[in-house]
């Protein structure tokens, strides 16, 4: 299975958010599945590839220009697809992607969760897009969509949606669930 991962690409984050990329980029490789990312250096984008590609996954990155003329172009990629920008990023990651995992992040990592929930809304996609919710790092987001949920921006009965968990072993069940279909 090949699983796209949005995180942080900072490194001054806590350490015990830095150590989710460490066990979900292990388990992604002891579970003989694919990692997708970012292909950049920094943060839980390092830990979690780095990880991966010790424990034995194949690594795909995904980088535009920007990124690579900064220097921070991993160098721990089996295969590497080179893009225009950022929506192109968004748009290639979730294509190679059979689902999608986001650890705690910033505007990036919004914007391509936002993203990948957008176009699910809209059936372009039913990839499943799981959010660790770790030590509720994204509950004033899930406040916002019940409020948005409430006051009928988004229907009752949603075609898609992202599913929030608050730890990588729930995150971990389910995607053995969806491996094993």
């Amino acid at each position: 299975m090949k699983i796209a991962v949005y995180c942080s690409a900072k490194d001054a984050i806590p350490e015990d958010y830095l150590a989710l990329g460490d066990a979900l980029g292990q388990w992604i490789g002891e579970q003989a599945h694919t990692l997708v990312y970012g292909g950049a250096t920094g943060g839980l984008m390092s830990r979690t590839s780095n990880a991966a590609k010790a424990a034995g996954a194949t690594v795909i990155g995904v980088i535009p220009p920007r990124i690579k003329a900064a220097g921070r172009l991993a160098d721990n990629c089996d295969e590497l697809y080179y893009v225009m920008g950022m929506a192109e990023r968004k748009q290639v990651m979730r294509h190679l992607a059979d689902v999608v995992v986001c650890l705690p992040g910033s505007y990036g990592t919004l914007d391509e969760m936002m993203d990948v929930t957008a176009s699910g809304t809209v059936g372009e996609h039913h990839k499943p897009l799981f959010v660790v919710n770790y030590k509720g790092f994204y509950n004033p987001l899930i406040v916002q969509i019940e409020q948005m949920r409430e006051l009928h921006f988004i229907p009752e009965q949603e075609a898609y949606k992202p599913v929030f968990v608050d730890s990588l072993e729930e995150l971990f069940e389910l995607l053995s669930s969806k491996a094993d279909k």
